[in-house]
C-alpha cells in the first residue's frame, strides 16, 4: 500500500514533468514567433514563413534547449518544494565542500546536513569504518533522537535496523570507507529525485570519507598512544616504590639477620684472638663454636640472595628453577615444560617471578586443590599458562587491572614487552596467560593486559 508521501511524491514528479514540459512548449513556440514571423513582419514577409528565419528559429530552440530545460527544472522545484533545498544544489554545495578546504574532521557534519536537507528526511547519518567497524561520525540535525545502531545494509537500499531507513555504502578504490544513513520522515518515502540524490552523495562521497577516516583513525591512535603513555607512566612509578620498598627490605633483612651473624663472629674471633696466648684450650672452644655461626651467616646470605634472584634460575633455566620453587607451595602444582630453550635472564626473571605471582594468589584465593602450570615455546614466543581448579571469580565494574598481585604481574611482563591476559569463569578456576617474546625484549610486541569474565 502506497503511504501520503509516496503518493505525493509522484504528484509532485508528474507536476514536475507538466511544468517542464509547459515551458519548454512555451519555448519552442515563442521561439517560433518572434524570430519567425516577428522577423518576416521586418522584412515585410508576412504572407508565407521565411525559409531562412525558420532554420535560424530551429538553430536556436537546438542551442539553447539544454540551458532552458535545466532553468525550467529548477524553477519547478524551486515552485513544488518550497523553501526546500533542491538536489541539484546539494550536489552543488557537496562539490564545494569537497573542494574547499574543511578541516577533515568537518566533513562528516557537513555530508550529514546536506544529505538531510537534500533527502527531507528525519535526521541523517555519516558511519566511518575505523580499525574494520564501523564508527558514527556525524548525525544532522544535532537534537536528533541518537541512534548508535550499526547500519544492516540490504540490497534495495534499506537499513534493516529500522522502519523507513535507507542506507547505502560509500566505497573508493574498492574499499568500503563508511555508509550514509537517512531516516524517513513518517509517512513521507523518499521520491525518484531524492532517491537519485542519495545514490549520487554515495557515489561521491568516496574521496571524502577517505579524509575523514583517516583523520578519525589518527585521533583513535592518538588516544591509544596517550593512553599507553599513562599507563607507563605509572607502571614505571610503581616500579620505582617496588624498588625503593624492596631496598628498605633488603637493608632490614641484612642488619636484622646476617649482620648480627657477622658481628657475633668478628666478637668471638676477636675474644679467640684475646685468649689463645693465656688459655689456648678455651680459645679452641671458642674457635670451634664459630663455624655453626659462620653456617648460619651463609644460610642467611642464600636465603636473601633466593629472594631476590634464584641461583638455580641462572644455572638451569626456567623450567628447573618453577619445579625447584613451587615443591614449597601451600598447594600442590604440577608443572609441564616440555624441552624449553633457554631464554634470555630478562625474560627468565619476568616469567618466574610472575608464576609464582600467580601460584601464591591460587594458593590464598582460589580454594582449589590443585595448580597446573605450562610453559610452551614456538614462532619465537614463550607462553606461560598458570591455571587452578578454584571457585573463580566474576568480573565487575570495580575491579580495574586486578589487585597489587596483578599489578605486579603486568609490571614485570611490560618490562620486557610481553602481554598477559586473566581469565576466569565463577566455579570453574582461573587461568593466568603471559606470552613474551623469546628474542631481544626490546624488539617484543608491545604489552597490554586484559580480562575476561
Amino acid at each position: 500500500m502506497s503511504s501520503p508521501r509516496g503518493n505525493d511524491g509522484r504528484q509532485r514528479s508528474w507536476w514536475h514533468r507538466v511544468l517542464v514540459l509547459t515551458g519548454l512548449a512555451g519555448f519552442v513556440c515563442c521561439s517560433y514567433v518572434v524570430v519567425v514571423l516577428g522577423g518576416g513582419a521586418l522584412i515585410g514577409q508576412t504572407t508565407s514563413p521565411s525559409l531562412l528565419l525558420s532554420v535560424a528559429a530551429t538553430v536556436i530552440v537546438a542551442v539553447l534547449f539544454s540551458p532552458v530545460q535545466a532553468l525550467l527544472d529548477r524553477t519547478a522545484n524551486r515552485l513544488l518544494h518550497g523553501a526546500e533545498v533542491t538536489p541539484y544544489e546539494v550536489l552543488s554545495r557537496f562539490a564545494e565542500t569537497a573542494g574547499a578546504g574543511y578541516p577533515s574532521d568537518e566533513l562528516p557534519s557537513r555530508m550529514s546536513m546536506l544529505l538531510a536537507q537534500g533527502t527531507g528526511g528525519e535526521w541523517a547519518q555519516v558511519w566511518l569504518s575505523v580499525a574494520g567497524r564501523l564508527t558514527l561520525a556525524a548525525t544532522w540535525p544535532a537534537e536528533a533522537p541518537p541512534e548508535l545502531t550499526e547500519p544492516v545494509l540490504r540490497p534495495d537500499a534499506r537499513d534493516a535496523t529500522g522502519a523507513g531507513r535507507r542506507a547505502l555504502p560509500v566505497r573508493y578504490a574498492g574499499e568500503q570507507l563508511g555508509v550514509l544513513r537517512v531516516q524517513e520522515r513518517p509517512r513521507m518515502a523518499l521520491t525518484a529525485v531524492e532517491e537519485r540524490l542519495f545514490g549520487g552523495l554515495a557515489a561521491q562521497a568516496g574521496l571524502v570519507l577517505r579524509l575523514a577516516g583517516l583523520s578519525a583513525e589518527l585521533e583513535s591512535r592518538r588516544e591509544q598512544l596517550w593512553q599507553r603513555a599513562q599507563e607507563l607512566q605509572a607502571s614505571r612509578a610503581r616500579l620505582i616504590e617496588t624498588q625503593d620498598t624492596e631496598r628498605r627490605r633488603l637493608e632490614r633483612d641484612i642488619h636484622d639477620g646476617a649482620q648480627q651473624h657477622l658481628v657475633a663472629l668478628a666478637v668471638n674471633l676477636r675474644l679467640a684472638q684475646t685468649v689463645a696466648g693465656r688459655s689456648p684450650d678455651r680459645a679452641a672452644v671458642v674457635l670451634a663454636a664459630q663455624a655453626g655461626a659462620a653456617r648460619d651467616a651463609i644460610e642467611t646470605l642464600s636465603s636473601l640472595s633466593r629472594g631476590i634472584y634464584p641461583r638455580l634460575l641462572s644455572d638451569q633455566g626456567l623450567a628447573a628453577a618453577l619445579v625447584a620453587a613451587v615443591s614449597a607451595s601451600a598447594i600442590p602444582v604440577t608443572v609441564r615444560a616440555d624441552a624449553m630453550a633457554r631464554l634470555p635472564a630478562a625474560v627468565e626473571a619476568a616469567l618466574y617471578f610472575c608464576c609464582m605471582e600467580a601460584v601464591q594468589n591460587a594458593a590464598k584465593h582460589s580454594r582449589g586443590g590443585l595448580v597446573e602450570v605450562r610453559l610452551t615455546d614456538g614462532d619465537d614466543l614463550c607462553t606461560l599458562v598458570v591455571s587452578d581448579d578454584g571457585v573463580g571469580f566474576e568480573r565487575t565494574s570495580t575491579d580495574g587491572g586486578g589487585g597489587a598481585g596483578m599489578l605486579n604481574m603486568r609490571d614485570r611482563l611490560d618490562a620486557v614487552s610481553g602481554t598477559l591476559r586473566v581469565s576466569s569463569t565463577p566455579g570453574l578456576g582461573t587461568t593466568v596467560t603471559a606470552v613474551v617474546g623469546m628474542s631481544d625484549p626490546a624488539g617484543a610486541p608491545t604489552s597490554s593486559t586484559q580480562r575476561e569474565g
